[in-house]
């Protein structure tokens, strides 16, 4: 996933709580929707960064010595200054990128 393509933004704005509302019937849904999202989103992050800095990984004789790694710290730069997971999430749910799998209720089971 191109994270910094996605759009969303880098600090935090005020938000309509309205057009949450439009998305799900109720705030408390649309915030568990984001969470979620958010969640997976991270994870996502997360391996990406860690693929690419196991390339600078050193083995245990160079522990003794300790060097700055320029490019390593470029790569944990550029993810540091991504949009965070949640802001990703709630840009997605406001655009209608997610699919929101509606659960059925308990007593519609039962019978």
């Amino acid at each position: 996933m191109k994270f910094k393509k996605t759009g969303a933004e880098k600090t935090t704005i005020t938000r309509d709580l309205n057009k949450l509302l439009d998305k799900t019937d109720n705030i408390f849904k649309a915030v568990s929707i984001m969470a979620k999202r958010s969640a997976q989103v991270n994870v996502d992050m997360k391996e990406e960064l860690m693929e690419k800095l196991e390339e600078f990984a050193i083995s245990q004789d160079q522990l003794d010595e300790v060097f700055e790694n320029k490019e390593q710290i470029a790569v944990s730069k550029f993810y540091e200054g991504l949009p965070k997971p949640w802001s990703i999430a709630m840009k997605e749910l406001l655009n209608d990128e997610l699919f929101i799998k509606k659960q059925e209720d308990s007593s519609d089971l039962d019978a």
